[in-house]
């Protein structure tokens, strides 16, 4: 266990007094993260699930430094940080890691995250959480098509993306290499293709990218905001957070649709962790009471991710009106598949390996 001796007195203390000492552990982990005076992110772009002004509201609530690391990165390369980094306490060594679920057991296999259960613990879904605290499910969404409608019909199902009307139009928003997004629409596009067969999933999914490939409909670049308004990639595959981000920030112009495919809905939880060799422990542990407090969990909702004490704060009616009524139709939510641990490892580790020789076409 990596607890360090200041949490372990609080949560001593935290025992004995009940809820009196929350409030006293709350005031020393704050003047602990205040003393290290800094925080340093990775992976999180301000556009992606309300990160821009979550992170500025923290740095103005606990006058803390976020040094925002590589924020397009991928959830591999998060882990691939945190090992490069060991033995380095700068500014390219992260303290806290945003990945996707089947990241969060790998990682503590391999003694890369310290353990710490923030005072909301209790409210989060125990199959979203590590028992020990090592890594907590955040929030989570579905995979939906970001469709730049002035250029092209969107496309309501998986297989319509094979048609020749969108030649030179289908992209990713990540490397299926690296990033849990594109390996995520990899798999929910073999799971429609499949008929929802979760063990062939994987592998359809290799072989519908190939066909889409040899058909000339897959666009080998990482789709973003600006390739979709540019027309480079007019339908990127995306979580529906980012797409919804998206449509907000490019306003009308050009027109985007944002669609949840009839087959194939794939949900994706994303998990938040503490480096093993965080260089700013405390300012990390901070960071997570912060995202999983009220207040942290409506900046989520805000970026159009379900936060995941969605359910426990809907029922305490925590969530203001707005950010509720602005989500999407939840019946394409209703049928969404959340796959399993094993379902996610088995499927990362079919796509990440085969890639290359199934599709043939490096993303960048």
């Amino acid at each position: 266990m990596h607890v360090n001796k200041l949490t372990s007195l609080a949560l001593a203390a935290l025992a004995v007094c009940g809820a009196q000492s929350a409030s006293a552990q709350s005031a020393q982990l704050i003047a602990a993260a205040k003393a290290e005076g800094q925080l340093t992110v990775i992976a999180l772009a301000r556009s992606w699930c309300g990160y821009g002004p979550i992170i500025d509201a923290f740095k103005a609530k606990y006058g803390i430094k976020v040094n925002e690391l590589n924020p397009d990165a991928g959830s591999g390369d998060e882990i691939e940080a945190i090992k490069a980094n060991k033995d380095n306490k700068g500014p390219q060594a992260p303290d806290t890691i945003d990945v996707g679920l089947s990241f969060g057991p790998s990682a503590k296999a391999a003694g890369l995250l310290q353990p710490y259960k923030v005072s909301t613990w209790a409210s989060i879904p125990d199959s979203a959480k590590d028992p020990e605290g090592y890594w907590v499910g955040d929030y989570y969404g579905v995979l939906a098509f970001q469709v730049n409608s002035d250029m092209v019909k969107p496309p309501q199902d998986w297989a319509d993306l094979q048609k020749p009307e969108y030649k030179n139009a289908v992209a990713l928003a990540g490397d299926p290499r690296a990033s849990n997004q594109a390996i995520q629409g990899v798999y929910a596009a073999g799971l429609s293709i499949s008929g929802g067969d979760t063990s062939k999933a994987a592998a359809a999914g290799l072989k519908f990218f190939a066909d889409l490939n040899k058909a000339g409909n897959f666009v080998p670049v990482i789709g973003k905001a600006a390739s979709l308004a540019q027309g480079t990639t007019p339908i990127i595959i995306s979580w529906d957070y980012n797409a919804l981000a998206d449509r907000d920030k490019l306003a009308g112009n050009p027109k985007v649709d944002v669609v949840v495919p009839k087959t194939g809905v794939v949900a994706g939880v994303y998990v938040q962790a503490i480096s093993a060799y965080a260089p700013h422990p405390n300012a990390a542990k901070l960071w997570m009471e912060y995202l999983y407090s009220d207040e942290g969990q409506q900046g989520l909702l805000n970026g159009y991710c379900h936060p995941i004490r969605f359910n426990d704060m809907v029922a305490k009616n925590k969530f203001s009106k707005a950010s509720l009524d602005k989500l999407p139709p939840a019946a394409g939510y209703a049928k969404a598949l959340f796959p399993t641990l094993d379902q996610q490892g088995a499927a990362k580790e079919v796509i990440t390996k085969q890639w290359d020789a199934v599709v043939g076409a490096a993303v960048k």
